[in-house]
């Protein structure tokens, strides 16, 4: 910078020095230039520059498509982003008679692509990704392979039966690495398009989960035959084709230890920012950026890496760090991810116009549009049929025509296609051709017609709410009778890993990974009757009701379990002499079936849960209240909270209403044997 600021600033750079030496050679001194108020310098900050004129443009672009309901409820925003894209392209190119701003393949490996991803990890609903497991693996391994190999093999054959022109230069090595980075479906252009459809849950999650599976199977594909194609076919010896298939599980389990190493690491440092808040927002996106970049380096599963950090590490992080720190995340990788998405479409458009990098073929098009979507479709109805054998909800032709429908292309191909070497691969201006076609089509027309097909078909579209507290109690309870069901069989399915691994989770995991003060064993039961005694007090407000005094209501932090007293706001309130009734059972103005439901568990909780406990600790004070002062007494599990087996129990002290214990377990050995407590309240002593 300081040789661009001197002259900005009137002083010569040769300095000083360099005038003398003139003036002893006898030449004359031109005088120094004044001073520059001001000077144009659009090399300095060209590319960042850039870089903000295109994302406000792209921002900009979002606004203007949004103003209109009809449009956007019809034309994804993706082909609207396109369709700009292509505007831009053709201005750019008329003006400075050159194409320019491509989508390159570093710009949108290392920039572009991990946001979205980190994004998609991260807010992934756990419990149904791992449900669906299975399908998403088997789509995305078996399928991928099945479209690789049939759509290379297909297209040689159409070359070899002379459907193409002499031009393409291609064997069957480079139909197979043109197979491999066309038959990827791309989680960018899936997320797009499927997010505006709102398709059920379970269709949108194994069509998104084998978009980003895929990834390694696609980096293994892709690398081994442009080695192959490098090698030259007569050089690939039978070592080659099996390090490709070592390499398959080599790329993708090393991709996902890559993430979860950085999720463990994530978690336990998020542990120790409780005095350094304003942190933990960079620390979530730099581990994660950090597992991206590594795998990239290590030749490994970039995708994979990332998405499983995402998912491993959310549930402790959420936990440790503060609720501002989890707002910022949120709405900061959602932003990111919005803005990488739009350059990404954008770009894609404007990449189309400079026709120096492809040349055309039509039967390298049609074979291959046609190819895709027919071993797709093939491949979706011979891989759902044997899943339908195993699953205990199977997915139905409905199911199978969105799924076949929605594999779609995008930037992913677009950049591999790019990086092809045009001297070793001699048909590379022909594929990039034909990729760039083939995202459009899955992209443009796809994602235009998918929304009507689902609609036609009438496909199960995800509704929006949260579980209801009666459907979580109920999820969870089915989720302990299956697993209980499973163990007392001898059948370890499913569920019963599941439960093994939710209590070393909860023995090791939690206990390493979460700060004490986040890792509480608390019932979530309790926590929601309290949220739901907050909305008692807020309804009353909201009614006219008038407001108490400190002294005449009061609300708990958390319902003891054993307190005498009725915590119950409702009660409180109508202790305190107030009319209303904040009974939610019986208030008339329950909006929605989510707050009746809540209303009913509430009545549970409070008539039929809370005071069972309470009675309980009653009993148990009522048996110790006659015991006398300072003689120990043989009880046997008594109080219930100290475990079993015989105690030697003395009472030391009896204030009003309380007595304090000392026990001992008969016969022990340990090295500190009592152990005090004070017991609940309990009628006057005698």
């Amino acid at each position: 910078m300081l040789p661009a600021t001197l002259p900005l600033l009137g002083m010569p750079l040769s300095g000083a020095g360099a005038g003398v030496a003139d003036g002893a050679a006898g030449e004359s001194v031109l005088p120094p230039a004044g001073l520059a108020l001001l000077r144009w310098q659009w090399h300095e900050v060209e590319a960042p520059y850039l870089v903000a004129v295109w994302i406000l443009v792209a921002s900009l672009a979002k606004i203007v498509f949004h103003l209109s309901r009809k449009v956007t409820s019809v034309v994804p925003e993706s082909c609207l982003l396109i369709l700009l894209g292509l505007v831009l392209g053709g201005i750019v190119l008329a003006v400075a008679k050159k194409a320019e701003y491509q989508l390159e393949p570093g710009t949108f490996f290392l920039f572009l692509l991990p946001p979205i991803v980190l994004d998609s990890g991260y807010f992934m609903p756990s419990r149904l990704f791992f449900d669906n497991l299975g399908a998403i693996l088997t789509y995305a391994v078996v399928g991928t392979l099945w479209n690789s190999f049939t759509t290379g093999a297909a297209l040689w054959g159409i070359q070899q039966a002379g459907l193409m022109a002499p031009t393409v230069r291609a064997g069957l090595l480079d139909f197979l690495l043109f197979g491999s980075l066309i038959s990827a479906v791309d989680p960018v252009a899936v997320l797009a398009v499927f997010e505006e459809v709102h398709v059920n849950e379970t269709l949108f999650i194994i069509v998104f989960g084998e978009s980003l599976l895929n990834d390694a199977v696609t980096v293994v594909l892709y690398k081994v035959y442009n080695s192959f194609v490098e090698m030259g076919s007569v050089n690939v010896q039978a070592i080659d084709y099996v390090k490709g298939v070592a390499s398959l599980f080599v790329v993708s389990l090393g991709g996902a230890a890559v993430g979860l190493v950085f999720a463990f690491l994530l978690a336990l440092t998020t542990r120790f920012t409780k005095r350094v808040r304003i942190i933990e927002p960079l620390l979530v996106f730099l581990l994660a950026y950090a597992a991206y970049l590594t795998a990239e380096m290590a030749s490994l599963s970039a995708i994979l890496a990332v998405t499983m950090c995402g998912v491993g590490c959310k549930k402790y992080v959420e936990a440790n760090i503060s609720h501002k720190s989890r707002t910022a995340v949120k709405y900061t990788m959602k932003t990111l991810a919005s803005c990488a998405e739009t350059v990404i479409f954008m770009l894609l458009g404007i990449s189309a116009v400079d026709s120096s990098k492809w040349a055309w073929d039509t039967g390298l098009v049609l074979g291959t549009l046609f190819f895709i979507l027919l071993f797709r479709a093939l491949g979706v109805v011979l891989q759902t049929w044997v899943l339908n054998q195993f699953r205990l909800v199977p997915l139905d032709k409905i199911d199978q025509v969105v799924m076949s429908y929605g594999g779609l292309r995008g930037a992913v191909a677009f950049a591999l296609v790019i990086l092809l070497d045009k001297t070793k691969v001699p048909a590379k201006d022909y594929f990039v051709a034909t990729t760039i076609v083939v995202v459009f089509f899955t992209v443009i027309v796809q994602g235009l017609t998918i929304k009507p097909l689902v609609k036609w078909l009438k496909v199960k579209r995800s509704d929006h709410h949260k579980p209801t507290l009666n459907q979580e109690l109920h999820e969870h309870t089915f989720d302990h009778i299956l697993a209980a069901v499973e163990d007392v069989v001898g059948h370890h399915g499913y569920h019963y890993w599941r439960d093994r691994w939710e209590q070393f989770d909860k023995k090791y995991l939690s206990q390493l990974l979460m700060r004490r003060s986040a890792y509480r064993i608390r019932d979530q039961i309790w926590d929601v009757y309290y949220k739901l005694n907050i909305r008692d007090a807020i309804s009353f407000v909201d009614q006219g009701g008038h407001v108490l005094s400190s002294s005449g209501l009061t609300l708990p932090s958390m319902p003891s379990r054993n307190s005498a007293a009725e915590t119950s706001v409702t009660n409180l309130l109508r202790e305190s002499g107030s009319g209303a009734c904040l009974d939610l059972q019986v208030i008339d103005t329950v909006r929605s079936g989510k707050d009746r439901e809540d209303a009913i568990m509430h009545h549970l909780l409070s008539g039929g849960l809370y005071k069972p406990r309470r009675r309980g600790a009653w009993r148990c004070a009522q048996a110790h209240a006659s015991f006398p002062l300072h003689q120990p007494v043989l009880r046997r599990s008594c109080p219930g909270r100290a475990g079993r087996g015989t105690w030697q129990c003395t009472c030391h002290q009896r204030p009003p209403r309380l007595c304090l214990w000392t026990c001992r377990r008969v016969g022990t050995k340990a090295s500190h044997p009592w152990r005090a407590w004070r017991l609940p309240p309990a009628p006057r002593l005698p």
